[in-house]
């Protein structure tokens, strides 16, 4: 018997099971599991447990599967916008500066182990702080049901432009450029039809989760092959299949499978190294600069005519430091520019950053709509096409999420209403979709304290029926309800009793519980039917 796979395994059970006991701790108190899974690995790592290769294993395929996931959902159009490309241009050169002098004055007179950074090291430290996470800016939005929303499009965008300037630095500084089969690369457009005949053919079974599967590795490993990062070839892959038909689909299969192997990544943070008073503090005084960088973002995003919520929430999802900043201590200790502790820094500075940002991204409705009149000062007076409020013209009817609960909602009431019904959705292509189809949709965020302030005033609204895919989103739009004193009949949709309960006492005041009525559903369907 191979008594090493046996100690492995009950390491490996061991370390699950204290993730599970801080996650849902963390939970418990009102923040992300996330949060619990860094102290699981801080935990392990003070008593002296590294990560091995198995947990590096899975932190690497739960990155590769969250951009692949995130690919077959990203609107290329969206990296064309200087809201985008602009905004990451000079948030990137303005905090490199900034926190470069910052960081080497605080050497020049003297800081404990600041003092032994050189000019050219502290920039590097600043350089590895400009950059955002996209691994935990893109978890909050899912578990939000924001990504396809205008500030979740951004804060993404964005994110992929900070990885386009990820991938030149580790050019230059590990010498690393891309080969010259990488000019190949340019056959994986005309295979995506390839791509399409095969999801179309595999089912909603086994065969489509070893299809994402197979993409997103596969797309990783081949852009490795060619010396280029193998997270933006997993990207490149979801993105050239995201306008299937079967692409949401596919996202939704993979979802609990990336979730799992983003467990690797979140403990594998914390024991990236041994902790010192020294590290811990220095990792404490640096982590409040992601207050900087939100500001900062903030005051770009505005300036670029988006809406002050728009730019607010924008700014929240990125308001955290990333887990590339660990690549680039891990490479300036290699070539000697910065002692080995500042990788203990970094991972301690970006631990604290995630908690900080679960805070801020949990209260972010709340927060702009406590302090709303003072961010609306700040938003310039012309603002874009796509994102301004817009009146529901006299309904009387509101359907929020026009997925397929929501569509059928639709066109039901609209036999027995008539035309005093619209229909919001967050997501453009599904309006634009509805739009084709006929029906009188538009786009809007329903957590959108502005929108139901704009609604109210019009005093039209008598019934909202929320039918959005997340619990957490449909409770979002209860809590703006009630903050706009919302006094008309409020329907929402629950997939599990305890989601019921929990909308009801929200202020719901009547719960349609998907799963428990289906059956009663069919029966009526099949009773009409009847002669």
């Amino acid at each position: 018997m191979n008594f090493d796979l046996i100690a492995l395994a009950l390491g490996d059970v061991a370390w699950i099971s204290l993730a599970f006991v801080f996650g849902f701790i963390a939970r418990s108190v009102g923040l992300p599991p996330l949060v619990g899974f860094l102290a699981t690995g801080f935990l392990l790592n003070s008593q002296g447990i590294a990560a091995g290769d198995t947990l590096e294993k899975l932190a690497n395929i739960g990155i590769t599967l969250l951009l692949f996931t995130v690919g077959l959902k990203l609107n290329l159009r969206t990296l064309a916008r200087p809201q985008v490309w602009a905004v990451a241009g000079l948030h990137t050169t303005v905090v490199v500066a900034l926190f470069g002098f910052v960081i080497y004055g605080l050497a020049l007179i003297g800081i404990p182990y600041v003092s032994n950074l050189d000019f050219k090291g502290a920039f590097l430290i600043a350089f590895a702080l400009s950059f955002s996470s996209t691994v935990f800016a893109v978890k909050v939005l899912e578990e939000k049901g924001e990504m396809a929303s205008l500030h979740g499009r951004i804060a993404v965008g964005i994110l992929i432009m900070q990885d386009i300037i990820a991938v030149l630095f580790l050019a230059v500084s590990t010498g690393k450029w891309p080969s010259a089969w990488a000019f190949f690369l340019v056959l994986l457009i005309p295979l995506r039809f390839v791509l399409f005949y095969v999801l179309k053919r595999v089912g909603h079974g086994e065969l489509l989760v070893l299809f994402g599967f197979t993409l997103a590795l596969g797309g990783a490993e081949l852009f490795e092959l060619v010396s280029l990062k193998g997270d933006l070839g997993a990207l490149l892959l979801g993105v050239l299949i995201a306008s299937h038909p079967k692409a949401g689909e596919l996202a939704k299969t993979m979802l609990e499978f990336k979730n799992l192997f983003l467990l690797g990544f979140f403990l594998s943070i914390g024991m990236s190294g041994q902790l010192t008073i020294e590290t811990v503090l220095i990792g404490a005084l640096i982590a409040p600069f992601v207050l900087i960088k939100s500001a900062l973002f903030f005051a770009l995003l505005a300036g670029f005519r988006l809406r002050a919520r728009t730019s607010l929430l924008t700014s929240l999802n990125l308001t955290n430091f990333s887990e590339f900043g660990l690549i680039v201590a891990a490479i300036g200790v290699s070539n000697g520019w910065i002692a080995d502790g500042w990788l203990i820094v970094m991972a301690i500075t970006l631990a604290v950053s995630f908690v900080i940002a679960a805070g801020l991204n949990k209260n972010a409705h709340h927060i702009y709509a406590r302090y709303q009149p003072t961010w609306r000062r700040m938003q310039r007076p012309k603002r874009l096409a796509d994102d301004s409020l817009f009146n529901i013209d006299g309904a009387t009817i509101v359907i929020i999420g026009m997925g397929g609960i929501g569509t059928g909602a639709y066109d039901r009431m609209r036999d027995q209403h008539g035309e005093t019904l619209v229909g919001i959705d967050i997501d453009s292509v599904t309006v634009k979709n509805q739009q084709a189809a006929g029906r009188r949709v538009l786009l809007g965020d329903p957590s959108d304290s502005d929108f139901w302030d704009r609604v109210q005033s019009t005093h039209t609204l008598k019934t909202v029926m929320l039918a959005l895919p997340k619990f957490s989103s449909n409770l979002a739009v209860l809590e703006q309800l009630k903050e706009a004193s919302f006094s008309g009949k409020i329907a929402v949709t629950a997939k599990f009793d305890d989601e019921a309960e929990a909308l009801k006492q929200a202020g719901a005041t009547t719960v349609f519980n998907v799963y428990a009525e289906a059956g009663n559903g069919f029966a009526s369907h099949v009773v009409a039917l009847s002669p």
